[in-house]
């Protein structure tokens, strides 16, 4: 089989434009306001967050405690979804420096299904946040129900959390786990990737250079700067993300919120990049002809 052809059979979509939380710095992040909003301004993918209530229901939210968002100091599991609080009217934007974004309307922390029924077409992005077997079924049950494991890519940071989204129905892309990506660089720097099967569709890794921006320049220790600067220097490897696109494995880089980084991340080779401002991450790339590939 050749690369090309490789390419085609595992890609059911391709997202340059990604949507992070909705677009957390323009909307209320995980509103149903935020995914219209992305939506309609032409987003490839939503990214979202899931956790099951007390009545087992999966509700999107970033949060396994309700304080932050909604300040009710209260786990998400612990309350029945009716139960649930709206969100707080004003909320800081996490990889946005010193930052807020006041709502509208609309409050209410969704349920999933309400995601698929609105947006039938658009690929979603879910980070499983709890390791429960129960909302990983249920998640890939919704999934199925609305005819959408060609649209969805799910996964975590944990390697565990992975490996059973992937064992419920292996037929839905998953991300590369923090264990995974740590060795596919081992891979990668020793020589031996292109030898490797890969099970995972899709490698989403933050730009490390970007935590320069989130913290206070004097509050970072030389050594600090140092493991970012490694860090970054690691991750952000143009070589990398070409063999991996050439083997039908999408590269998208998180959470980029200015053009500088836009600019790197394509520069670089990336898929696509997740924002807090989809509107910003638009014009950018239509002044610069940057295009979905499909």
């Amino acid at each position: 089989m050749t690369k090309q052809t490789d390419w085609r059979c595992r890609k059911s979509f391709i997202s340059r434009h990604i949507s992070h939380r909705g677009g957390a710095g323009e909307n209320l992040e995980n509103t149903m306001a935020a995914f219209k909003h992305a939506v309609d301004l032409g987003t490839d993918m939503l990214e979202l967050d899931c956790h099951l209530t007390k009545d087992e229901q999966v509700v999107v939210s970033h949060d396994a405690n309700l304080k932050r968002s909604t300040g009710i100091d209260a786990p998400i599991c612990d309350m029945a979804y009716a139960e649930l609080p709206p969100y707080l009217c004003k909320l800081g934007v996490t990889f946005q420096r010193e930052c807020f974004c006041e709502g509208g309307e609309d409050n209410r922390i969704p349920l999933l299904r309400d995601v698929f029924e609105a947006f039938p077409a658009t690929p979603v992005n879910i980070d499983i946040k709890v390791n429960n077997d129960t909302l990983i079924k249920k998640v890939s049950e919704l999934v199925v129900k609305y005819d959408r494991e060609h649209l969805t890519v799910w996964g975590n940071a944990s390697n565990q959390i992975v490996k059973k989204c992937h064992k419920e129905n292996p037929r839905i892309p998953v991300l590369f786990s923090l264990t995974r990506v740590l060795q596919l660089l081992g891979l990668f720097y020793t020589g031996l990737l292109p030898f490797i099967p890969l099970k995972e569709q899709f490698l989403e890794i933050p730009m490390p250079s970007i935590i320069t921006k989130l913290k206070d320049p004097k509050g970072l220790t030389r050594s600090q700067r140092l493991i970012i600067w490694l860090a970054d220097t690691l991750l952000m490897r143009k070589a990398l993300f070409d063999h991996l696109t050439a083997r039908g494995i999408q590269v998208y880089i998180w959470v980029l919120n200015d053009e500088e980084d836009f600019q790197r991340a394509f520069d670089l080779g990336a898929t696509g990049v997740m924002t807090d401002f989809p509107t910003k991450l638009k014009d950018f790339m239509d002044r610069h002809g940057i295009s979905n590939l499909q």
